[in-house]
């Protein structure tokens, strides 16, 4: 055991008179701890602790924030939220092993507190404790992870970059071809060209946001170094002199994440007078960007291959470009990968068919949000060179008890495009708030101004704080009158600003060409507020599917409903009180899958209250409800204002949280459903002028995008819809990510054939 110097006398006088202080954990702080909850939330649950090879329980007595923060940190999360009493989480078994737990809130593990002893305790198992952990784990925790990578001898070997040494490859934008300099030690360092192979290159292009290499034009590098060494006042003549100037011995299989893991060379092999590189030049190497990072340019149509039509590849949930939960196409259909076996190799294997780099991250435990489709692979093994992942062998998710708990995700190197440098935030309270501050141009000279915030809206804010580094955007925010920026960036430099959502910066976004502001600077100009985590909302499609009817609703008791515009246009023409609407139900369940709870966008003091159905709205319009023709033409439509947002149901052992009745706070705790019964008012689609036939049914969850989330591609749900006239059957409903584009009507067709339609 570890102790401070001041407590190295006393203590050791205790041991030698056999009088150990029991209100210490005898303990150097290793003890496993572990959360027995809800399986989809592995941020709380009932703290069990491990301790000669059993586990057990803690208990509630002088339990609080603070023990809870020590163990949320120990268990990797960044910290606690609450902790629970009594049991909340269920009994556990076996002994209990800790009582009267007292932290300072600064130690690294549990038993590094004070305590009655190990299972020195009066409770029962009544009383064992649960915390609840904030779910944003540690940065780099349960991962693997290259940083500051350490070599085979001990070497850290920091960075690499390319020094471009031709003009063209210096006004490439990312720079892909230039000779490399490894930073070792602090202190930038070239390469030794002897040995050098295109396994090593493609390391280097890895490490630096590239997929691939290609062989460079080593004659005329050869003949621009003999150039230089020919010149007496030449820099470089002077450094290649100097043994620490060189990396050398670089020998790599191709398959590395991290120049560190290949066999590296950083001194003379023999004596400090023979020179490293004898004869040689620095190496050169050349990288081939992926198509996100490439000049766009129109290419012509050409048919998929066999291997592409079969498995795909795709990053979702992740707040930065190259970075998500990785997800399969199979069967056409989008599953995860479950994160058994999974490790680095396989990790830049995606990354690399993706267009990126290598892996810097392989991350487990669903850090980036879990899944709700398929579990398609597991115990994914791949050998580093593999094209795509369906190369590498893999069994069947199913095979071996994945849950969507262990979905695998990734975090690749992506190309430095210099972009961050031409954003900044000024004025807000943190670092990751205030206004939009962004670099152009203006007549060929850099400046720094502001940006117009006429249209200014949730996609751009998503866009800068990506640029920014700083995850999503909680806010697009119009008026920033209460934040000062800097006053050598006044102006408005950029007005019009429009973007879709996937660029990299904002300088990719539509935008006006001269700058026109309706207000012009100061007050109205844009600003965001970033945050880590968002929420991410998405539909469930079965129960959609299984509760669809009819009803001939009278129109006596739809009052209520037409005031709220729930009904058609033509309902306004009808001679009230007589008469009816034909209504298609339907119950609907939205899931929080994001990793923070999903609130409405306006504060309670804007909530508008409805005296017809006596609630509040917090949201204007929560969900669209919409019939369409097979060509997307709308014949019918519907829309929900948010009765309330409330956690209607939680997996066993999670609190809800949110909660309408008595003006309580609204929204969906993470992993929580709202549900929307089929016989509440509005929880419908009026067809009454719509005529037998076949459509499309769809909902799309906060369709103006009002509220961030991490992905908006699941809002949409759809289903075939058949109507004759007197029936209605929905079908092949699904959210709008769960198949490949084009599917849709191959299912269907696949479908009528099934059952002889055709």
């Amino acid at each position: 055991m570890m102790w401070p110097p001041a407590t190295a006398f006393p203590v050791l006088l205790l041991l030698l008179l056999g009088q150990v202080p029991s209100c210490r954990s005898q303990s150097s702080g290793t003890k496993k701890l572990r959360l027995v909850g809800p399986a989809n939330r592995p941020e709380e649950g009932r703290l069990e602790v491990l301790h000669q090879g059993q586990w057990g329980t803690v208990c509630d007595d002088d339990f609080a924030l603070q023990e809870a923060t020590v163990a949320c940190r120990q268990l990797g999360f960044e910290s606690a939220l609450t902790w629970a009493h009594s049991a909340k989480y269920g009994q556990g078994e076996g002994p209990i092993w800790l009582d009267n737990v007292r932290c300072l809130g600064t130690e690294s593990s549990l038993d590094q507190c004070a305590s009655n002893g190990w299972g020195v305790s009066d409770c029962r198992h009544s009383e064992d404790v649960g915390v609840v952990c904030h779910p944003q784990r540690q940065r780099g925790y349960h991962s693997e992870k290259v940083s500051n990578a350490v070599g085979p001898q001990g070497r850290r070997l920091e960075e690499v970059r390319l020094k471009p040494i031709l003009a063209s490859a210096k006004r490439h934008s990312p720079v892909t071809e230039g000779a490399v300099e490894v930073r070792y030690e602090g202190h930038w360092r070239q390469v030794c060209d002897q040995g050098w192979t295109m396994n090593n290159s493609r390391v280097v292009c890895g490490m630096l946001g590239f997929p691939s290499q290609v062989p460079v034009n080593s004659h005329y590098y050869r003949k621009v170094w003999n150039l230089k060494m020919k010149d007496p006042k030449s820099r470089l003549n002077g450094l290649t002199k100097k043994n620490s100037f060189w990396i050398h011995g670089v020998d790599c299989l191709g398959t590395e994440p991290h120049l560190a893991k290949c066999q590296v060379q950083v001194a003379p092999g023999r004596g400090k007078l023979r020179p490293a590189c004898p004869g040689g030049m620095h190496a050169v190497v050349s990288c081939v960007a992926g198509p996100h990072f490439q000049p766009q340019k129109p290419k012509p149509r050409r048919k998929e291959s066999r291997a592409e039509q079969e498995l795909k590849v795709r990053l979702r949930s992740g707040a930065q470009v190259g970075e998500g939960r990785v997800e399969v196409l199979m069967n056409r259909q989008w599953g995860t990968v479950c994160d058994h076996s999974w490790n680095l190799i396989s990790a830049s294997v995606v990354c690399r068919q993706l267009g990126f780099g290598s892996a810097r991250e392989a991350l487990f435990g669903a850090q980036l949000g879990q899944g709700l489709g398929p579990i398609h692979l597991s115990e994914v093994r791949c050998r580093g060179y593999e094209r795509t992942l369906s190369d590498c062998f893999a069994l069947e998710g199913s095979q071996n008890g994945c849950q969507h708990a262990n979905d695998a995700a990734v975090r690749c190197n992506i190309p430095d495009m210099g972009f961050q440098k031409q954003v900044r935030l000024a004025g807000g309270r943190n670092s990751e708030e205030g206004v939009v501050e962004v670099q152009v141009e203006v007549n060929g000279v850099p400046r720094w101004g502001t940006i117009c915030s006429d249209h200014w809206g949730l996609m751009e804010a998503m866009v800068t704080c990506r640029q920014l580094g700083l995850g999503y955007a909680n806010f697009a925010i119009k008026d920033t009158w209460y934040w000062q920026g800097t006053p050598e960036a006044k102006e408005v430099v950029m007005s019009g600003v429009q973007c879709l959502g996937t660029e990299l910066a904002l300088q990719q976004c539509q935008r006006h060409g001269p700058v026109h502001c309706s207000h012009g600077p100061g007050r109205f100009s844009a600003g965001v507020a970033c945050m880590n985590t968002a929420p991410d909302l998405v539909m469930n499609a079965q129960l959609v599917q299984e509760t669809a009817y009819l009803e001939d609703r009278p129109l006596s008791m739809l009052y209520c409903a037409h005031e709220e515009n729930c009904l058609s246009k033509s309902a306004d023409l009808m001679d009230w009180p007589y008469g009816h609407r034909r209504l298609l139900r339907f119950s609907s369940q939205i899931y929080n899958l994001g990793r923070a709870d999903f609130r409405p966008k306006a504060g309670r003091h804007s909530w508008i209250w409805h005296q017809c159905h006596r609630h509040y709205h917090s949201i204007e319009v929560f969900t669209h409800y919409d019939l369409l023709t097979l060509n997307g033409s709308k014949v019918a439509e519907g829309h929900k204002a948010s009765f309330c947002l409330e956690d209607t149901n939680c997996p066993t052992g999670v609190q809800r949280r949110y909660a309408c009745a008595n003006f309580g706070e609204q929204g969906v705790a993470v992993g929580c459903w709202d549900t929307y019964r089929h016989d509440i008012d509005c929880q419908w689609v009026d067809i009454t002028d719509v005529g037998p036939g076949d459509y499309i049914f769809q909902v799309v969850v906060n369709p103006t995008n009002d509220v961030a989330e991490s992905d908006f591609s699941n809002n949409m749900l759809r289903c075939r819809c058949k109507y004759d006239g007197q029936r209605v059957w929905l079908h092949n409903c699904h959210t709008g990510d769960s198949y490949r584009p084009n599917t849709e009507l191959s299912l269907e067709q696949e479908h009528r054939l099934r059952n002889n339609l055709i």
